[in-house]
């Protein structure tokens, strides 16, 4: 009880300053993380774009139509890289500064979630790059001819990729978002048990506007995923249910305690 009414009692401007002090260290450890990401931009450019090298005709190359475009998009990668590797850096610091204001019945989920959110943010973009950017490239280089040469722009490639594996990653975000959901009374497992084949039909449709190629293969690759991940999040719902009455009686009594 001395650590409640000892957050309590600390002022707006320490909650402040607590805050600027966590700022700093992300963007210290994000651009420490900038620097050393650049020094191997070469590398990333290269892992970046194996997915569509992979399936263009011998020779190919791409393009920038910018004087700055080339440097700038080294920039980003870099960017978008060191977000990646400091991101369990950052979700902790984060973890940090919301913790005291958590009774300790909260505390106990936050960390799981913060690695279950992690591992399958980076599984989904994992997906996207390995199983299905090769075969969407595929497709899209099956209409060369003599007379059409893809000739790829480098930002317009690199706006598509990060969009798509960002859609991945979020998409694969599910259970833990059905997870609050349940939390907070929106869903429950009875509800998601019954309206799954209207969720299988929203998963296909979802599947088609995501992926930049047309092609059904494409698609099915996303939407297999999906709707594994929406059973997950049946059984994850359920979980949530269960852990429910018990917390709902803890609050209760710190509360009347204090």
């Amino acid at each position: 009880m001395a650590t409640d009414s000892k957050d309590k009692k600390m002022p707006l401007t320490d909650h402040l300053d607590e805050l600027r002090k966590r700022l700093i260290r992300i963007l210290i450890v994000i651009g420490a993380g900038f620097i050393a990401c650049y020094i191997f931009k070469d590398a990333l450019f290269a892992v970046l774009t194996k997915p569509v090298a992979d399936v263009l005709p011998k020779g190919s190359f791409m393009i920038f139509t910018n004087l700055t475009e080339a440097f700038f998009i080294y920039m980003e990668i870099a960017f978008f890289a060191s977000l990646v590797l400091t991101a369990p850096f950052t979700l902790y610091q984060i973890w940090k500064f919301i913790s005291p204001g958590l009774y300790p019945r909260e505390r106990r989920y936050v960390l799981p979630f913060m690695i279950a959110s992690t591992l399958l943010f980076s599984g989904g973009v994992l997906f996207g790059y390995f199983v299905v950017l090769p075969p969407a490239f595929r497709f899209f280089v099956t209409f060369t001819t003599d007379f059409l040469k893809p000739m790829f722009s480098l930002k317009e490639y690199l706006s598509l990729s990060l969009k798509f594996l960002l859609a991945f990653g979020l998409s694969f975000e599910l259970p833990v978002f059905i997870f609050f959901l349940t939390k907070i009374g929106v869903v429950n497992a009875a509800m998601l048990s019954r309206q799954r084949r209207y969720a299988i039909l929203v998963i296909f449709i979802a599947a088609a506007v995501l992926t930049p190629s047309p092609d059904a293969i494409s698609q099915i690759l996303m939407a297999i995923p999906l709707m594994f991940l929406y059973e997950v999040s049946i059984y994850v719902a359920k979980f949530a249910q269960k852990k429910r009455p018990v917390e709902n009686d803890g609050p209760e009594t710190e509360d009347s305690e204090s």
